[in-house]
């Protein structure tokens, strides 16, 4: 097995399994024992940094494994949204992968689209239609693919 296909099979299923009720039935049990232990152990500092370095342990690894499996859920939505646009007839096309384009651009897209927004509001409490695909001068918007 590839150490790709490895990664991301393990990845999956931690953040499958870390979101389960049992998975914090059990982290919580940890907790619990570790706490009823201290008197035994004198509330020492070996007693303390046991759960410390457990949990700074897990948490690091654990950042790692959903990050790639969020990124992974990321760009599946994003494809999904992409062909849900594509698919529209009355849709821009342009709006497709606008996560490539940088933070002036995409706000620049915003304000456009706000506005159409406050403009179908407007429409709507005149008790107008407020459907409708208005133009939204997606010309300028830079090709990121080339």
């Amino acid at each position: 097995m590839k150490l790709r296909t490895w990664f991301t099979e393990a990845a999956r299923a931690t953040a499958r399994y870390s979101g389960h009720p049992l998975a914090f039935s059990f982290a919580f049990a940890i907790v619990v024992i570790w706490a009823i232990s201290g008197p035994m152990f004198g509330y020492s500092d070996t007693w303390q940094l046991v759960i410390n370095t457990g949990t700074t342990i897990v948490t690091f690894l654990m950042v790692f494994l959903i990050q790639h499996t969020q990124n992974r859920d990321t760009v599946a939505i994003h494809i999904k949204l992409d062909e849900l646009v594509r698919a529209m007839h009355s849709a821009h096309n342009s709006v497709v992968s606008l996560e490539d384009l940088d933070d002036v651009e995409l706000e620049s897209l915003r304000k456009r689209y706000d506005a159409i927004a406050a403009e179908a509001r407007k429409r709507a409490r005149r008790g107008e239609k407020d459907t409708g695909s208005p133009p939204v001068n997606c010309e300028d918007i830079p090709d990121t693919r080339s």
